[in-house]
C-alpha cells in the first residue's frame, strides 16, 4: 500500500503554463518574507516544467523551488493575503 498524497483540500490545482509573475503569500513567513513573486521558469530539454524561482517582495531574496512544492496549501496561499 502506497503513502496517500496530499488530500484535494489540501492541494491546489495548478496549470504550469501560468505559474510566471504569479503571486503566492507563504503561510509561515520567515525573515519577514510574506510576498512572493514566480520571477523565473526552469525546464527541461522537453520544455517540461522542472522548477522555479520564487522572489521575495520585501527583500528581492530569491529561491528556487520544485514547481509542485506551491500546491502544498500547509505552506504557500495563492495571491497575497
Amino acid at each position: 500500500m502506497s503513502a496517500p498524497a496530499l488530500s484535494v483540500a489540501a492541494q491546489h490545482r495548478l496549470n504550469p503554463r501560468k505559474l510566471l509573475l504569479s503571486k503566492w503569500t507563504a503561510v509561515q513567513p520567515q525573515n519577514r518574507e510574506k510576498h512572493f513573486l514566480v520571477s523565473q521558469l526552469f525546464c527541461d530539454e522537453d520544455g517540461a516544467l522542472l522548477h522555479i524561482e520564487l522572489q521575495a517582495v520585501h527583500s528581492q531574496g530569491s529561491q528556487r523551488l520544485d514547481w509542485r512544492g506551491l500546491q502544498d496549501s500547509e505552506h504557500w496561499q495563492i495571491g497575497w493575503q
